[in-house]
């Protein structure tokens, strides 16, 4: 920061999600250094240079606060329940990825990848499937395949939205069956 005359001064509160949530204070100049959409943000010549609030539509309070914590301080802060850590690491990963900050998207990722059991399996195969995430898709159908009793005594099957995901699930077990009777 020192040095850099482009870089913005002063604090902006953010005015997050539809219930217009106030996260208040935060220091423009230590989001610009940490993530490319910020810096443009309050680049030169763009109006919310100088404004005090900044309207974040498509979030949550708590993921927003999360992202712009681990900007100011480095830290991964998903929440302290199990089953919402993923959906946290999940929405907070999306995040990162619109606001241009690629090591929390990997700590993310990572995040997802180690919160796949019964319970989250499903939910997390869906979201990988819609996000494009290849090796989470292949993670959590391998965790399906392997573990398949303890993921329907969760009630992960009941889960299931997405018929493509259904029809991928389906073509797994199908082909441990041949699998099976081939030995």
């Amino acid at each position: 920061m020192w040095g850099d005359a482009t870089l913005p001064e002063g604090k902006v509160t953010f005015v997050v999600g539809d219930d217009e949530e106030r996260l208040e204070k935060v220091s423009k100049n230590l989001l610009c250094i940490r993530s490319v959409f910020f810096r443009t943000m309050f680049g030169i010549g763009m109006k919310e240079r100088d404004a005090a609030e900044i309207t974040v539509r498509n979030t949550d309070l708590a993921t927003f606060t999360a992202l712009v914590r681990y900007l100011l301080t480095d830290q991964l802060d998903l929440g302290e329940g199990e089953g919402g850590r993923a959906q946290r690491a999940l929405d907070l990963r999306q995040l990162a990825q619109m606001y241009q900050v690629p090591r929390l998207e990997l700590l993310c990722a990572q995040a997802l990848q180690e919160s796949v059991g019964p319970a989250s399996a499903v939910p997390l195969l869906e979201a990988a499937h819609a996000m494009g995430d290849g090796r989470l898709l292949a993670q959590c159908r391998r965790y399906v395949a392997d573990n398949a009793a303890e993921v329907r005594a969760s009630g992960g099957v009941e889960q299931l939205r997405d018929l493509g995901v259904a029809k991928g699930l389906l073509g797994d077990a199908l082909d441990q069956v041949a699998e099976l009777k081939g030995a």
